[in-house]
């Protein structure tokens, strides 16, 4: 196939050598232990000529006090002492890089087990996910318990990157054979929309340049998809979704006497000047009149990801942590659901526990009503209702909060239907949740014990 020509990462320009802004791709990477990943996304980067001259020569230097006779790319993105040491990943690491066609953001996620929280925090708003599975290894467990986060996530795309290939030989059939079992336990979580790529990181094969040793491959290579692959949700297609952070008010005398604004950023969807609105969780009503931006007043519409001033026609009372949203599609307003979580804290979630509840703008007091199951993500069932969560344990639980608080299911909207549970003693982070992600009751199973985890898509309960 024809193959563009791939350049540094200096910005697309348009008519007359003007600036053009490239489109933006939230990206994950996760993998197994030593199947490859961080030497993958130092590949890249470095192929890409996204890394700076005295990282690299840094890079060198570490390579050869370990004895090594060309640089190793994988401490690109090792960034803390005991990763360099261990040679692992343990923390999310963050890299921003761009190519003429396209901005990243990636977030390399650990391939660890006992890491599997921080996975879950680096994947929660990734418009892809690249998976790596070692060639000569087949589909681990891990692997699984990556695809099935990924799932879980709602992340809308996934990337299979079969590693190693130099290591068997390049041969087509072991890659087949590993595409089509990752192909078919994607499936199985309903995930359908899966690109096998085959790479060999250490070398560079299909990262960013086509590999010569595997001519079998007429797909593209890594970066190519990357750079070309079409993120599915737009967030302004989404129903208007406004939290309200902090309420404006003028004095009483002066050129803006009356003024009274309510400020935040817009979590999806598009506002206009005109459109009905109510006021959650009290439902009361009125009309958006007037939409403040910075520097420039009175705009006629606002979008996604945009901080703005509303100002409603109705002196209505409205607070921090209130949400306001289009008459016509109001999110769901109560004080029980159900939802999946990721425990993140060492002390483990009990039935019964105080919490704070965090969701954008709004902090409630809320209780663990319950725990209702723990997630097998290898297994793809879910485990009795246990006594407690620990770190890293996924789950499902209900929680009851003290006062109505404004959500949508998190497969209708992963902004407004994810959020944290918090300690009110110290303020620590426990919990992450996803609203109604699964269902409240599980589906029957063959076996005793047991039952099968609802597809990520499943009608929610709650």
């Amino acid at each position: 196939m024809a193959r563009p020509p791939l350049t540094g990462p200096s910005a697309p320009t348009g008519p007359g050598g003007r600036a053009v802004p490239a489109t933006l791709l939230r990206l994950a990477t996760a993998g197994s232990v030593d199947d490859g990943k961080s030497t993958l996304v130092g590949r890249l980067l470095h192929d890409c000529q996204a890394v700076l001259a005295d990282q690299l020569a840094a890079v060198a230097r570490a390579s050869r006090e370990r004895g090594l006779a060309a640089a190793d790319l994988a401490l690109l993105t090792d960034g803390l002492r005991a990763e360099r040491e261990q040679g692992i990943t343990i923390d999310v690491a963050y890299r921003y890089f761009a190519t003429p066609r396209r901005r990243f953001i990636l977030a390399d996620t650990p391939g660890h087990v006992q890491y599997t929280r921080n996975m879950v925090t680096g994947a929660s708003t990734a418009d892809l996910a690249v998976v790596l599975v070692d060639a000569r290894g087949r589909v681990r467990e891990q692997t699984r318990r990556h695809l099935a986060v990924a799932a879980l996530l709602r992340v809308p795309r996934l990337v299979l990157a079969v590693n190693k290939m130099d290591l068997v030989g390049y041969a087509e059939p072991v890659f087949a054979a590993v595409a089509l079992e990752c192909a078919a336990y994607a499936a199985d979580l309903g995930v359908t929309d899966v690109l096998a790529v085959p790479v060999s990181a250490l070398h560079g094969d299909n990262v960013v340049h086509p590999s010569a040793s595997m001519d079998w491959y007429s797909g593209p290579t890594l970066l190519e998809h990357l750079e070309s692959v079409e993120v599915d949700e737009d967030p302004q297609a989404l129903p208007a979704r406004f939290p309200v952070q902090y309420v404006l008010r003028a004095s009483e005398s002066g050129p803006d006497a009356g003024y009274r604004g309510y400020a935040g950023r817009l979590a999806g969807g598009v506002l206009r000047r005109g459109d009905q609105v109510a006021v959650l969780p009290s439902g009361r009503t009125s009309t958006v009149v007037g939409i403040d931006r910075l520097g420039r007043r009175d705009v006629d519409h606002a979008v996604t990801d945009q901080s703005v001033t509303l100002r409603l026609a109705d002196d209505l009372d409205v607070g921090r942590g209130d949400l306001i949203a289009p008459v016509s599609a109001t999110p769901r307003v109560g004080r029980e659901f159900t939802a999946t979580v990721c425990h993140l804290d060492a002390r483990p979630l009990r039935p019964g526990q105080r919490v704070l509840l965090r969701q954008q703008t709004a902090v409630v007091r809320a209780v663990v009503r319950s725990l209702d199951a723990r997630l097998d993500l290898a297994a793809l069932a879910t485990a009795p209702a246990p006594d407690a969560l620990e770190a890293n344990d996924l789950g499902q639980i209900t929680v009851v909060t003290a006062e109505p608080v404004v959500f949508d299911a998190y497969r209708d909207n992963r902004r407004t239907g994810a959020f944290l549970l918090v300690d009110p003693a110290d303020g620590a982070t426990l919990t992450a949740g996803m609203v109604g992600a699964l269902r409240a009751a599980a589906r029957p199973s063959p076996v005793p014990g047991e039952s099968r985890v609802p597809a990520p898509g499943a009608r929610a309960g709650g």
